[in-house]
């Protein structure tokens, strides 16, 4: 466990042993996108299921129904994505929150599409995922490194 130590009494923090500053909000920040992530996680896992579980339950009956059932399964996905996006939205910039949101979507898309939908893993989600990564860092840069 890292201690934050208030060495000036400026309110500035600093871990211990390492002379990394960080801002008096860090934790609270820190924090927010842990619940963040938990909760657009779990609201995820929820979309997926809305959006494609019925391809594979569902294909021979009529769309309506698998349009109904999936609005049923939305509203588990909205009842943790709402919260999340406040609370991201308390420390992140919108679009931020946005970028957070399209990693997530695909760490649970393809472990979907792959052990529930049995879609073959295809190296095309590993470029979409370098082109994600990519994404984040300028989302992210005046965050982490000030730019």
């Amino acid at each position: 466990m890292v201690e934050l130590v208030d060495t000036l009494g400026s309110g500035s923090s600093v871990r211990k042993g390492m002379g990394v500053r960080l801002p008096p909000s860090a934790p609270f920040e820190m924090r927010s996108i842990f619940f963040t992530i938990i909760l657009l996680m779990t609201s995820n896992i929820f979309m997926t299921f809305a959006w494609y579980a019925h391809l594979k339950e569902l294909g021979a009956k009529p769309w309506i129904i698998a349009a109904l059932i999936s609005w049923g399964i939305a509203l588990f996905e909205y009842l943790f994505q709402v919260p999340a996006n406040r609370i991201g939205y308390s420390v992140l910039a919108v679009g931020q929150l946005k970028m957070l949101q399209e990693i997530i979507t695909l760490t649970v898309f393809v472990p979907f599409a792959f052990f529930y939908l049995k879609e073959p893993l295809k190296l095309d989600y590993i470029w979409a995922a370098l082109c994600l990564i990519g994404a984040v860092y300028f989302v992210f840069r005046s965050k982490w490194f000030g730019v």
